[in-house]
């Protein structure tokens, strides 16, 4: 990983995926804000009053195509000569009860948040690898506890923590794997919801900057530290523990 300093290692070139909006957006602004080159990987181009990328930095493509997406990461890198981190923001629900749920809804959950997760990875290792580089997947409390009407979900995000925790031993000393863990954030990720599934009007919800700032630390921990995992949640909130 490139670094300024000793104490003060820069970000570098950072993929983020689902960096058009929500916590994936803050965290692509924070590196750019610290100096860093974020590239980003979504469905569609971010706004550029949200991020205001080069297109040559902007990949669009849909995870729930590993493939597509592994091609998708490989050109990005391939034109930005390098990477130095990843962090996997992209994500989806199917809320409902499982018997209730369309096949395709409840598949399309697990490939964009699980397979998606690795194919990203997969994609971007060899540069990774060769510049010492780290890896910051997004899981979610429901990664570690489980609600009725979130099978899906829960199974993909307790996917992702069981991928990176063994992603993490195959890599020691090699690549740097953070399992970043939050709880409920104010974004468009319960837009389009019955009522039932938003939160309530009195739900403490945390800002993604805020969330953010925690992937920036997990990004510029020094060469041999490593922050494994980390839980972000509201001070007052109910899903941790």
């Amino acid at each position: 990983m490139t670094t300024s300093t000793a104490e003060s290692p820069s970000v570098g070139t950072v993929l983020v995926t689902g960096g058009a909006s929500g916590l994936g957006a803050a965290v692509a602004r924070a590196v750019a804000q610290e100096g860093g080159r974020p590239l980003v990987l979504d469905r569609r181009k971010p706004d550029p009053g949200v991020l205001d990328l080069p297109e040559s930095d902007v990949g669009i493509v849909d995870l729930a195509d590993s493939r597509a997406a592994e091609q998708a990461v490989s050109e990005l890198v391939e034109k930005a000569g390098g990477v130095d981190g990843v962090v996997t923001c992209a994500g989806t629900d199917a809320c409902g009860r499982f018997d209730e749920i369309d096949g395709p809804d409840w598949d399309r959950v697990l490939q964009v948040n699980l397979l998606g997760t690795a194919a990203v990875v997969r994609a971007a290792m060899p540069s990774l690898l060769s510049r010492g580089g780290r890896v910051v997947t997004v899981a979610s409390t429901l990664g570690l506890r489980v609600l009725s009407d979130a099978t899906a979900y829960c199974a993909s995000k307790f996917g992702v923590i069981g991928f990176s925790r063994a992603l993490a031993v195959e890599t020691q000393g090699r690549l740097g794997v953070t399992t970043l863990v939050p709880g409920g954030m104010q974004t468009a990720f319960f837009d389009g919801r019955p009522d039932q599934y938003k939160p309530g009007p009195d739900a403490k919800l945390n800002r993604p900057e805020d969330v953010a700032a925690a992937v920036l630390f997990a990004l510029r921990q020094p060469p041999g530290c490593e922050v494994r995992e980390l839980v972000i949640t509201p001070s007052v909130e109910g899903s941790w523990p």
